[in-house]
């Protein structure tokens, strides 16, 4: 599954795997149940391409990637995963990259920040700071927050400047 990245080095971008990606699905299905919510056939495996990847992933190469070797997705079925997802706080959509990732923070409608390296795409969730003073100046407003995402581009630690 391709990556978003642009540099000619190699990093160790590792998603879940074995042990620790079964038990990722197993708490949301949890959390799902818990929710009076389903994490269907499709939405397990967008879930565990997302968990797998470890690193936002387009939504064509999840596509591509659904069937693994066998029939790709039809792109709705995809597309309806990724928007359960999002909406429930098992992933996030990078918009400047127009990608997704897995949530690595826990909850529907949590605040997220994420640091983006321009050059090999590695992206790391972080807690936002300031997040609870735009929530209360929102709500000063009487503007309700669904979601809240702050999207940081440069290196990282590994990338030549």
């Amino acid at each position: 599954m391709a990556h978003v990245h642009a540099c000619d080095h190699d990093h160790d971008q590792p998603g879940l795997s074995g042990g620790a990606l079964v038990a990722g699905l197993t708490a949301a299905e949890a959390r799902c149940a818990a929710a009076g919510q389903r994490l269907t056939a499709p939405r397990r495996r967008v879930l565990e391409l997302l968990l797998g990847s470890g690193q936002p992933v387009k939504a064509y190469d999840l596509i591509a990637a659904y069937g693994a070797g066998g029939e790709p997705a039809k792109p709705p079925t995809v597309y309806r995963a990724l928007e359960f997802l999002s909406r429930h706080g098992f992933a996030h959509r990078i918009e400047s990259l127009n990608a997704y990732i897995a949530c690595g923070g826990g909850s529907e409608g949590h605040a997220a920040a994420f640091l983006i390296c321009d050059c090999c795409g590695r992206t790391r969730e972080i807690a936002p700071v300031g997040a609870a003073e735009i929530e209360r100046l929102a709500a000063e407003r009487g503007f309700t927050l669904t979601g809240l995402t702050v999207e940081a581009h440069g290196r990282c630690e590994d990338c030549p400047a």
